[in-house]
């Protein structure tokens, strides 16, 4: 049976699976700061994962505020805007440096760092710490989908921002990705106010 990933919709259980990725691992900076990313910038855990180092810091070492890639699945053209987690980005640096861990990777593996984290690794960090919080619902995607689901809630459900940060092409493909149940479209429609 495929295990269904979905956003973390509430924000404490979110809080949670930080602190768990934070505090519960050797590299729990580095598996911070991939989730985070993942969360702000949409990107698929196979896209943030083939990030260089590079293409997020400038010679300098300051976070760009724009990088350029091409959607490994898709193939489209895609612009990161990473202000939002430059404080993420900037520790994270900073634990690099702490642990003398070199390579043109920005997430290497800690025990081969002339390679990067694979997805069943990080795979194996998300379903870990679903272990260590009770969540069944947590794998890869998830950072995905819950930047996903954020961005769609506090843009006042703008759906078509969301279709384009994720690349999607259809509005019922994106609904389904923001698992958004009847449940939850029910409590939705409970805070419309129909006149």
């Amino acid at each position: 049976m495929e295990q269904k990933v979905l956003p973390i919709k509430d924000s404490n259980v979110l809080h949670q699976v930080q602190r768990c990725l934070i505090e519960n691992f050797k590299a729990g900076r580095r598996n911070y700061t991939i989730f985070q990313l993942g969360k702000a910038t949409l990107l698929r855990v196979s896209d943030i994962l083939k990030l260089k180092r590079i293409d997020v810091f400038d010679e300098g070492g300051n976070v760009r505020l724009n990088t350029y890639l091409h959607d490994q699945k898709t193939g489209k053209a895609n612009r990161l805007y990473l202000k939002p987690v430059i404080g993420d980005l900037l520790a994270y640096q900073q634990w690099l440096q702490q642990e003398n861990l070199i390579s043109p990777w920005l997430f290497p593996s800690t025990q081969h760092p002339d390679q990067h984290l694979t997805e069943k690794q990080f795979y194996k960090i998300m379903r870990k710490v679903g272990d260590l919080l009770n969540l069944d619902y947590l794998g890869t995607h998830t950072m995905r989908k819950t930047g996903a689901y954020r961005v769609y809630v506090q843009s006042n459900y703008n759906i078509g921002l969301v279709m384009h940060l994720l690349n999607h092409s259809s509005e019922a493909m994106t609904l389904a990705y923001l698992g958004l149940d009847q449940a939850s479209t029910e409590e939705m429609l409970d805070n419309i106010d129909f006149g």
